[in-house]
């Protein structure tokens, strides 16, 4: 399995949520796409992986621990939230989304994993009461919509999946200056890390980590 190329230690129940996902997933998209059709065949890879790539961030930076509280916001099927829930049996997960089709999902999948540290909701972030030490996303919008929606829900900081060119003057960097400059963020605190550096697959080529502090 990819997961244990990249891990080393993961218990046997662990390895046998993780594989788990693709059978559950196949099924469920074949009654709600979930993920897109042509893409199922490598959730392992481009879902699963790509979501423990905050998993790799936060072990380096030693950020979650037992009892910790994280919201994934606009989780989709579950992606990074499942992932990091297994990874994390000891951490909170409130797993969040405005449509009610794919929550759904999550929560069979949760379920059918036997996951006790999830919840979902159907809802907008916006509208979920409580803060949380640190909100998880996986590119659901430019961040300069997504940071006035998480803002005063998180203690600790944001951990954001984000593919683009991070040279002065590239996409991805203009979006994190626009975005900093729109909500008083210092630059200088923002951190960057390259999936690829820990992910040997041409997918992750140009997909970043970033880190924000509160």
């Amino acid at each position: 399995m990819i997961i244990n190329e990249y891990f080393k230690g993961i218990s046997p129940r662990q390895q046998e949520q993780f594989e788990m996902l693709q059978p559950l997933y196949e099924d469920w998209n074949s009654k709600i796409n979930v993920v897109s059709r042509k893409d199922i065949d490598k959730l392992m890879l481009h879902h699963v992986l790509h979501s423990l790539a905050i998993a790799k961030f936060v072990d380096m930076a030693d950020l979650f621990h037992p009892g910790t509280k994280v919201m994934d916001v606009g989780t989709g099927g579950g992606f990074p939230g499942i992932p990091l829930a297994i990874m994390y049996p000891q951490v909170e997960f409130l797993l969040v989304d405005s449509i009610g089709k794919k929550i759904k999902v999550v929560e069979a999948v949760a379920q059918s994993l036997g996951l006790e540290n999830v919840k979902a909701v159907k809802a907008r972030a916006e509208e979920i009461d409580g803060k949380f030490d640190f909100i998880v996303s996986r590119a659901v919008t430019d961040l300069g919509n997504f940071l006035p929606w998480v803002k005063g829900k998180y203690e600790k900081g944001i951990i954001y999946l984000k593919g683009g060119e991070l040279n002065p003057g590239g996409e991805l960097y203009k979006e994190i200056e626009n975005a900093a400059n729109k909500c008083r963020i210092n630059k200088k605190t923002i951190t960057f890390c390259s999936i690829d550096e820990w992910f040997k697959d041409g997918f992750f080529e140009q997909k970043r980590v970033i880190y924000i502090p509160r």
